[in-house]
C-alpha cells in the first residue's frame, strides 16, 4: 500500500528536519534540510543556468560519503553565502567531516533568482544570506511552513506566486519493510505549473487527500490546453530546486539514480522545464535507516515515488503561496494562470 506520511512533508522521513528564514523587506529567504546524522547524498542538475556550491563532492568518485545539510536559497549567486552560515552553525556543534582535529561541515547548496520581485536589495557590502542561513539552521524542525516561507518567499511560478512545497509517501519495500520518501521543492520556474488559461495544475492527477484544493480532471476545452508558449521571460531569472529524502539505505550512485528519476517529477509539474533560463537542481539525501532487500526493484519503485512526490510538492508550493507584490496567489479569487511568467 502507498499512502502519504502523517505530515505529508519531507520530515516524515525520521530524523530529517527543515528550517526556514526570510527577510520580508528583501522578499527573499533561505531553507535548510538537515538530519540527526550525516546523510548520503547525490545531485542531478538539468537547468541551463544553475548556481550551486559543493555539488562536485557528491560525485560517487569523490572522497566525501555524506553531507551534513543541504541549503536552498533565494538571492541568485549572493544566496550561496547562506551555506556558509549553516556551515558555521554546524561546525560550532562539532558536526562535519573530520580531518585530524579539524571539523568541516559538508553543505551543498543551490540558489534561485528572486532579485527582481520588488524587494529591497540595497544591502551594500553585507548581503543578508549568511545570516539567513544561520537563522534557518536554528529554526530546523519537523513541522514547517509552506508557500511564502524560506527560499519560497520570493519565488514566482508562471503568472502566479511560487513557493515552498513538500509532500511524502510511505510504502512497502520488497520484503514488506516500511519505507518513506519525501520531497521539498522551491517552485520559481520560467515555465508554468498551471495549464494556460485555466486553474488546473499540470500535476493535477497526482494530488493526494485534497492537498491541491481538490483538482478536477481537465474537461472540454481544458482537455486540450494551448500548447504554444510565449517565451517572454528574463534570461537567468528562474529555477526550481528540489531535495528528496528517504530512509532507504542508498549508496551515492543509487542516490544519483533516484535524483535522475525525480527530475521527471519536475517535468510533470512544469512546462516548459529545464530551459536555458532555469537552474533546475535535484538533491537526494538518505538517512540509511532502512536496508533494501532488493536494491534494483526497490530503487525503481523509490525513484518512481520520488518523482511523484516532487511533482506534488511543486504544485503544492504554488497552491500554498500567498500573493506578493505584482504576483497574485493561485488561490486569489478569479485568478487564472496565463501560461506566461511575466
Amino acid at each position: 500500500m502507498i499512502q502519504t506520511g502523517p505530515r505529508n512533508l519531507i520530515t516524515d522521513v525520521a530524523g530529517v528536519l527543515v528550517g526556514n528564514a526570510e527577510d520580508a523587506g528583501l522578499r527573499s529567504g533561505t531553507t535548510v534540510v538537515l538530519a540527526d546524522a550525516p546523510m548520503t547524498a547525490a545531485v542531478d542538475v538539468r537547468g541551463g543556468g544553475p548556481g550551486t556550491r559543493e555539488t562536485d563532492a557528491l560525485d560517487p568518485s569523490c572522497l566525501v560519503e555524506a553531507v551534513d545539510a543541504v541549503v536552498l536559497s533565494g538571492g541568485s549567486a549572493y544566496g550561496l553565502d547562506a551555506a556558509g552560515g549553516v556551515m558555521s552553525w554546524l561546525g560550532a556543534r562539532g558536526r562535519g567531516f573530520k580531518v585530524g582535529d579539524a571539523v568541516i561541515p559538508i553543505v551543498p547548496s543551490a540558489i534561485l533568482f528572486d532579485l527582481l520581485n520588488g524587494g529591497d536589495t540595497d544591502w551594500g557590502e553585507t548581503p543578508p544570506y549568511r545570516a539567513l542561513g544561520t537563522r534557518a539552521a536554528e529554526s530546523a524542525a519537523a513541522d514547517f511552513a509552506l508557500g511564502n516561507a524560506g527560499a519560497g518567499l520570493g519565488a514566482v511560478a508562471g503568472g502566479v506566486k511560487g513557493g515552498l512545497g513538500s509532500a511524502s509517501f510511505v510504502f512497502e519495500g520488497s520484503d514488506g519493510t516500511e519505507l518513506t520518501v519525501g520531497a521539498l521543492t522551491v517552485a520559481n520556474p520560467f515555465g508554468a505549473t498551471v495549464m494556460p488559461g485555466t486553474r488546473t495544475f499540470w500535476a493535477w492527477a497526482l494530488e493526494q487527500k485534497g492537498e491541491l484544493g481538490g483538482q478536477a480532471p481537465p474537461a472540454g476545452p481544458l482537455a486540450e490546453p494551448e500548447l504554444d508558449y510565449p517565451l517572454a521571460g528574463s534570461p537567468a531569472a528562474n529555477t526550481t530546486l528540489v531535495v528528496v529524502a528517504t530512509d532507504a539505505a542508498l549508496t551515492k550512485a543509487q542516490a544519483g539514480r533516484i535524483a535522475i528519476m525525480a527530475q521527471d517529477g519536475v517535468a510533470r509539474a512544469i512546462r516548459p522545464v529545464h530551459t536555458p533560463f532555469d537552474g533546475d537542481t535535484v538533491f537526494v539525501v538518505s538517512t540509511g535507516a532502512r536496508p533494501l532487500a532488493d536494491p534494483l526493484g526497490d530503487i525503481a519503485k523509490l525513484g518512481m515515488l520520488a518523482a511523484d512526490c516532487t511533482a506534488r510538492a511543486i504544485a503544492r508550493g504554488v497552491y500554498e503561496a500567498e500573493g506578493l507584490g505584482a504576483y497574485p496567489g493561485y488561490r486569489a479569487p478569479g485568478k487564472q494562470d496565463s501560461g506566461t511568467n511575466r
